[in-house]
């Protein structure tokens, strides 16, 4: 039965392992002094040796006759192991099995001693996935386990792993597999497989699987059923990167301004059923590749695309500049998080493409504020001239402004020589006894003024004056003032008794009086 590539070659031994030379080392040490840890946390990207490093390191702690920290391949443990036989060697696969149950099934299986090996070794890949009950009723076993057995848990995504788990393993961070020991393993499988496979392709393989060996030999198989002779055009058309004229056409009209010819090339791909996600991230990856030629002249290794289309890049990279380059991929990268939760994804990016027509080089810096690198630059001269001005006090009269005067403290009383009563008070106190009838008569020989923001009521008794305080009815008197000026005030409330007079029979009378004189003045003007 045929096996897939990147399963048939999976490294049987540390020496096979490719670019984690820091993991692989210290592992190998490790078992060779006999001071391998009771747990461990692999982290790293798909495809960069996680779960193949568990394997082998679970293979090579049980050897009969491990050498230099290797496993022997040769032993009936290392081969039951390589046949996925060895029941001491349990594979957990978190995703399927995150219940707290599934937790407890595995302590209660702790407690037993190994069948056939010195060690029971626990895998749980992708341990991120358990449920918060089920990494609770690990801690403990994890912290102090039975010393025949040891823990290997493996994840992509380590920051959803609680620290009180990381804290009791030892962390190894795999890292991405470098581009030129992909091609070099690439090569290698292809010649013992009989493969024509050619450097380029090889090369451009590798830059495409982004640093995980797995995706490099799951594209070298889809293209060795593809063709025979495996090259560039057959790599293009294997991976889905091949007539990709849409992508630079979208470029072409969005740098040229011309929004309804890029939209009507977004409909049409959209009509003909292309993921409107994916032709975001290819967007985003084709502008990548245009910063990276503008960044600098010794880039090609970094950039992902087949050899006719880097032509193309030069030619758009020489059209605009870094900054318009870096506005268009930030508003794409916008475009792309607000993809799931979009009503209608070729509405959003169709608005996407408007965004990026409309972007004006001197706004391109920040797109999400429309403030450019320049300016910013050409804000810091002028604040520093006019810092150099002050220094030397020659800084004109008309920069220099006066500190504004703090705004007035609210009257606790009322002189009457300084009060000026409102003329459309009577109009108010209308509003008033039509709204709210029945404190109408509470109000009356009653009198109001502005000063600021600051509005103060004064009524005429005392006993009028507890009604409002001590009711919501101050709050409704508020709310008509504001509604009649369309501004919000600050309310205050006076009795006859708090102004300056005491020689008068009815204090408040002269203030009424004189605010029905300023009303009849205002009526006079309106007659004529």
């Amino acid at each position: 039965m045929y096996q897939a590539l990147y399963r048939k070659w999976r490294p049987m031994s540390f020496d096979d392992v490719v670019s984690q030379p820091h993991i692989t080392t210290t592992l190998k040490n490790q078992i060779a002094m006999g001071k391998t840890a009771h747990a461990y946390l692999f982290t790293g990207s798909r495809g960069t040796g996680k779960t193949t490093c568990a394997r082998i390191f679970a293979k090579a702690l049980n050897c009969l006759s491990p050498k230099d920290g290797e496993p022997c391949l040769e032993c009936e443990i290392c081969k039951n192991a390589d046949a996925g036989a060895l029941a001491d060697m349990i594979e957990i696969d978190a995703a399927s099995n995150s219940r707290v149950d599934d937790i407890r099934e595995l302590r209660e299986g702790v407690n037993y001693t190994p069948e056939l090996c010195k060690y029971k070794i626990y895998i749980i890949d992708e341990v991120h996935m358990l449920s918060p009950g089920a990494f609770n009723a690990l801690l403990k076993t994890m912290e102090e386990p039975p010393p025949h057995v040891k823990f290997i848990l493996a994840t992509t995504e380590i920051h959803k792993v609680p620290s009180t788990i990381v804290s009791r393993c030892q962390h190894f961070d795999f890292h991405r597999i470098r581009t030129e020991d992909i091609v070099a393993r690439l090569e290698y499988i292809a010649g013992q497989e009989s493969l024509d496979l050619d450097e380029d392709a090889a090369s451009l393989i590798a830059r495409i699987s982004d640093g995980g060996m797995r995706d490099a030999l799951s594209l070298l198989d889809q293209c060795a059923a593809y063709s025979d002779k495996i090259d560039l055009s057959v790599v293009s058309s294997a991976a889905g990167i091949a007539g990709r004229d849409h992508l630079f056409e979208i470029i072409e009209a969005v740098i040229s301004k011309d929004a309804p010819g890029a939209i009507r090339i977004v409909d049409d791909l959209y009509s003909k059923s292309k993921d409107l996600g994916v032709l975001c991230s290819e967007l985003i990856m084709q502008l990548r590749n245009i910063m990276i030629l503008m960044s600098g002249s010794n880039t090609k290794d970094l950039i992902v695309c087949l050899p006719e289309e880097l032509e193309r890049l030069k030619k758009l990279s020489q059209q605009t500049d870094i900054d318009t380059v870096l506005g268009l991929m930030g508003i794409l990268q916008q475009c792309a998080e607000r993809f799931p939760r979009a009503a209608n994804k070729c509405i959003e990016l169709e608005m996407c493409i408007v965004r990026m027509c409309a972007v004006d080089k001197s706004r391109s810096g920040n797109v999400s504020s429309g403030i450019s690198d320049r300016a910013v630059s050409s804000l810091g001269e002028r604040l520093t001239k006019l810092e150099q001005a002050f220094a030397s006090g020659a800084v004109p009269k008309a920069q220099a402004k006066e500190k504004p005067a703090p705004p007035p403290k609210p009257l606790r009383k009322f002189d009457p020589n300084n009060y000026t009563p409102l003329s459309e008070w009577t109009e108010i106190l209308g509003i008033i006894n039509e709204k709210i009838p029945a404190i109408g008569p509470f109000l009356k020989n009653s009198a109001a003024c502005i000063e600021g923001d600051m509005f103060y009521l004064i009524v005429a008794s005392e006993f009028a004056l507890k009604k409002f305080r001590h009711s919501d009815d101050s709050a409704k008197l508020k709310k008509i003032v504001n509604d009649y000026y369309g501004k919000d005030f600050g309310f205050m409330l006076f009795s006859s008794r708090d102004a300056d007079i005491q020689d008068q029979e009815n204090p408040i009378s002269e203030l009424i009086k004189r605010a029905q004189e300023a009303q009849i003045e205002v009526e006079i003007k309106k007659q004529q």
